[in-house]
């Protein structure tokens, strides 16, 4: 092999992340299982994610632009379904009209459109929900009996959990007057659901809570309300929040250096230019975590932690006088930059890629009883590369835990493509891996009447490195780590990694 030919991470396969579905899958495929799906394992697993890079003969640039596509996975009786479809959002719907990247993304720019004045574009700035993409392809969520398939914008979509058509198109400025919002909202034991996003109160950008009441069959967002608020450390440069953390008594606010430059907003609304252009980082501040009565809804107390980046919260919680915040945490945001599609493909010739991911689960953990705490130093829970973190959501969440799984970060490890299980009280790490195989978010469901925190499954939507039509479904068993069973789906065009999802049992 010639050197300009030699990889620099041979054992990952960047290609799962490039895939693009020319074909829906609309009527239930039936899987090839090998192993046993256990008989209680009963439900819905709906994914969400990148679904094609492709508009007619224009490519997005960025992976956050792909069109987003839903994936479902029905397990019933020890077998398994696949089906997927696009989200019919009114940025999917515009570009396949036109056959052209019409409306610009997070880091792709639009075509010009010469229809469009610049009155037009100074009018955007005062609708974003109409004026910015509402291609919602990070994760799905529940209110009640309902689900959304969410992204950072202020438009949220309503899907049906069997047949994945697109049912309602949400705006949430009317409702609550949110100009953005996480990707991750908290469901909680009762049914409400909280969420952080961004609101003009008095005439000032806040960072606010929103609660949304929960109703088991009805309209969760009649009565939405802010339930709390916050200042930003800047007031043109509000940072940039993909998750945060809930408590017994707290909301959570990471508010890490990584901001949204409002005046380059506005500018970059005027000239086309993609949300990314937007983001700016400031290597010389340090992190703050920020806490919100969920009493009173104000601030009632700031702390400072070293220069970090990061996207998901693991988990938060109060223990013995103490509060607790898990991450997965990186030293800068340059693993924004590793999602764009020309560093995805020219990794294997770029020595900082890995770098750009090397992110690693760490833990802040504050006194509550000290008033002269003011900074805190984070720990390193296991010294391995973890995303997309997962809990037993529904007994831990804003708890005590132990566990979490997440999928490796690591594209120059030994096996890049694996499951890793984090022990927090010990730092133990297990895995699961098979060579050239790729896992998504990794979704924890216990088993009936289980005891311990780990007596349950772990479900995980599987790729393949040297078969792109072809996409499964992983059992293990969440104590073990030990594969119990997988389904595997043929799919009639190339299926793409997905990032985010929830499982839905059967009631």
């Amino acid at each position: 092999m010639m050197e300009s030919e030699r990889k620099l991470y041979p054992n990952c396969d960047s290609n799962v992340w490039l895939r693009s579905c020319g074909e829906e899958t609309v009527e239930p495929l039936k899987g090839e299982i090998t192993g046993r799906i256990p008989a209680w394992l009963r439900g819905t697993l709906l994914r969400n994610g990148p679904g094609s890079l492709n508009v007619g003969s224009m490519r997005f640039k960025h992976l956050f632009d792909s069109s987003a596509l839903l994936h479902r996975f029905a397990i019933h009786g020890g077998q398994a379904t696949y089906q997927c479809r696009f989200l019919r959002s009114n940025t999917y719907k515009k570009n396949h009209a036109a056959q052209r990247i019409v409306v610009t993304e997070f880091g792709t720019r639009a075509v010009p459109d010469p229809c469009h004045t610049i009155f037009d574009r100074v009018s955007a700035i005062f609708n974003p929900a109409e004026s910015i993409s509402d291609n919602a392809m990070i994760s799905v969520y529940p209110f009640g009996d309902e689900i959304y398939a969410f992204t950072e914008g202020p438009i949220i979509h309503r899907i049906d959990a069997t047949t994945l058509d697109t049912l309602d198109r949400i705006n949430l400025m009317d409702r609550v007057a949110l100009l953005n919002h996480t990707s991750h909202p908290h469901v909680m034991p009762n049914g409400d659901v909280y969420n952080v996003g961004m609101s003009i109160v008095a005439g000032r950008i806040r960072h606010v809570v929103v609660k949304f009441p929960f109703e088991e069959k009805g309209d969760m967002f009649a009565n939405a309300e802010v339930v709390g608020s916050m200042k930003p450390r800047w007031p043109l440069h509000p940072a940039y929040m993909h998750t945060f953390g809930i408590t017994e008594n707290y909301f959570v606010i990471v508010e890490q250096p990584l901001t949204v430059s409002l005046l380059n907003m506005v500018r970059n609304q005027l000239t086309n230019q993609p949300l990314i252009a937007s983001l700016k980082w400031f290597p010389e501040y340090e992190t703050h975590i920020v806490l919100i009565s969920r009493t009173t809804g104000e601030e009632i107390k700031r702390y400072r932690t070293d220069t970090m980046f990061f996207l998901h919260i693991i988990n938060s919680y109060e223990h013995e006088g103490n509060l607790v915040i898990d991450l997965c945490a990186y030293k800068d945001a340059k693993v924004l930059d590793a999602m764009y599609v020309d560093a995805i493909e020219t990794m294997q010739t770029n020595a900082e890629y890995a770098e750009w991911f090397r992110g690693r689960p760490k833990r802040l953990e504050m006194d509550l009883n000290d008033p002269n705490m003011t900074r805190i130093d984070a720990k390193i829970l296991a010294d391995v590369g973890c995303e997309t973190p997962k809990t037993y959501y529904e007994k831990c969440n804003g708890r005590a835990y132990r566990y979490f799984y997440a999928i490796s970060s690591d594209v120059d490890a030994e096996h890049p493509g694996s499951i890793i299980k984090v022990d927090t009280k010990t730092g133990n790490v297990t895995s699961w891996w098979d060579d050239g195989c790729y896992p998504s978010e990794p979704i924890f469901v216990p088993r009936p009447d289980s005891k311990e925190e780990d007596d349950g499954i772990i479900l995980s939507a599987i790729l393949f490195g040297n078969e792109e039509r072809r996409v499964g479904l992983l059992v293990l068993d969440a104590k073990t780590f030990q594969e119990e069973a997988r389904a595997i789906f043929k799919t009639p065009s190339p299926a793409p990694k997905c990032l985010h999802g929830w499982f839905l049992p059967d009631k």
